[in-house]
């Protein structure tokens, strides 16, 4: 059994025993691919680094968080292109819009955001979206940049059944994290009526940690609660579940 771990910063843990001690955990419960997006240009390192010394297991996307587009985005964004073409990533991502923290950057948002679909099309890589309260103005951008070249993930997804078609229906995947093992989330009830071929699986550790680890730091290892979750919803085995999950994330990165 092979679980597939789409979406972590596993690497934000800087202590080479403890960051050791993740990935250990990780492959025991047979979470053996890792996606590392990552944030701005000071985390390309860290992505690399783990993924370096774990060459078999970890997987390298690069991209300008939505949060982290400020006044210097335009830098932040040369310097993430340069990286791009000088090393092999899998992904331009995490990419997207975030209207949670600070509505006043959504322009500068919107421009990074094309900027970094358009990287994602010459180059032939999936982007990997990241959403906070601003669904609409996402979907505003894809649906004007749709062609058979646009396609990804919408990670961390947890919106409505019409909202989950709506991506669907642009070719995109449903980034399925901890939010699926929350009692009062609804996604459960969403995620009844989505097929199986249209989801992989996620962590974003260390955040949105699963129960039943809720409240304390998430790692990759947790991602097999997730799956089990997904197993209980559809009535099917764990093992069914992490072969069309892992095959899904195979469509979409190509690895």
């Amino acid at each position: 059994m092979i679980l597939t771990d789409t979406h972590t910063h596993l690497y934000y843990e800087t202590d080479p025993e403890k960051l050791s001690d993740l990935m250990q955990r990780s492959l025991d419960n047979k979470v053996c691919r890792l996606f590392l997006p990552n944030v701005d240009s000071e985390s390309i390192p860290l992505v690399f680094g783990l993924s370096e010394r774990y060459p078999n297991h970890c997987f390298p996307m690069l991209g300008l968080h939505p949060c982290d587009v400020k006044a210097n985005y335009k830098a932040e964004l040369d310097s993430i292109s340069k990286e791009i073409a000088q090393r092999k990533v899998y992904s331009i991502g995490e990419i997207g819009i975030d209207l949670y923290w600070d509505k006043s950057t959504l322009s500068i948002q919107q421009e990074a955001f094309r900027t970094q679909i358009d990287w994602a099309k010459n180059l032939g890589l999936p982007i990997v979206i990241h959403c906070r309260e601003a669904f609409d103005e996402i979907l505003e951008i894809l649906n004007e940049l749709k062609d058979d070249k646009l396609r990804g993930i919408f990670h961390c997804f947890s919106g409505t059944l019409e909202q989950a078609h709506q991506v669907i229906g642009l070719g995109f995947y449903l980034g399925i994290g901890g939010v699926l093992t929350y009692k009062n989330s609804g996604l459960d009830k969403v995620i009844q009526d989505v097929s199986l071929e249209h989801l992989v699986l996620e962590t974003d550790s260390p955040y949105l940690t699963p129960v039943p680890f809720r409240g304390k730091p998430n790692e990759s290892s947790y991602l097999v609660y997730i799956a089990q979750k997904l197993a209980d919803l559809k009535q099917v085995s764990l093992h069914e579940i992490a072969e069309v999950t892992t095959q899904n994330s195979r469509m979409v990165f190509g690895v």
